[in-house]
């Protein structure tokens, strides 16, 4: 574990992780399936499954991205062409650069190059989301023209950015199961990267094994006992 002093630490967070994803797609396939391996493994999740999507993203959901540890933003074929999804995307780009939010960006069934260039069948939604925004939309938005022109910049520099941010993609491996298992073993690493070693009882995964060691070290037995703690090169060495 890296210690509290390390340049890639952060505060603990409520959640874990953030899943940002287009329903439609993959809410039940490889979001599901990648929601219930982080569950299983103790990973505190928060997945926007039950909120009515709409023209703006709401307050709540702006705190729970921000309240995150992580974001994984699952881009497939129907992300771009919803507002929501965007404007998720741009939230969790923004805590990347002002919190240190860890980000995984996964290319389900998709170029990362469609991505950042706004080409393909995904740029084909991306560009008929924004010609449905003519006078009578943009005034239900309350929203000018000029102001529109900088938000749909804002939203392609953030596609752009989140295709240029190493991540998963189906071409490496097309099946949900192991896709996803790759990506919590990636969360796995960064978690355990950015809690600091003071908050040990937040640790993933290691709940139980303190436990365990603090009752061996707290045995009422006369026996000579003795606990040895291993780990990789750089992290230390305990002998007790």
């Amino acid at each position: 574990m890296a210690s509290s002093s390390s340049s890639t630490t952060v505060e603990v967070k409520k959640h874990d992780v953030f899943l940002s994803f287009c329903g439609v797609d993959t809410r039940n396939t490889f979001t599901s399936t990648l929601c219930g391996i982080l569950k299983s493994r103790s990973i505190n999740v928060f997945i926007d499954d039950e909120l009515e999507r709409g023209e703006h993203i709401s307050s709540s959901l702006i705190n729970e991205i921000s309240d995150s540890m992580i974001s994984v933003i699952i881009l497939s074929e129907g992300y771009a062409s919803s507002r929501w999804y965007l404007e998720e995307l741009v939230k969790i780009l923004e805590c990347r650069d002002t919190q240190k939010q860890g980000v995984i960006p996964v290319f389900y069934h998709i170029y990362p190059s469609d991505v950042r260039n706004q080409t393909g069948n995904f740029g084909e939604g991306f560009k008929k989301l924004v010609e449905s925004y003519d006078k009578e939309k943009l005034q239900r938005v309350q929203m000018t023209k000029e102001q529109f022109k900088d938000k749909v910049l804002q939203w392609k520099n953030a596609l752009t950015e989140a295709a240029n941010i190493s991540g998963r993609s189906t071409q490496e491996d097309p099946f949900d199961y192991y896709l996803a298992n790759k990506v919590v073993q990636d969360i796995w690493k960064k978690l355990n990267i950015m809690i600091p070693t003071n908050e040990y009882k937040k640790l993933v995964g290691v709940e139980s094994t303190i436990r365990h060691i603090e009752d061996l070290l707290c045995t009422r037995s006369r026996n000579v006992h003795a606990i040895g703690i291993w780990g990789m090169p750089g992290i230390g060495f305990l002998f007790c």
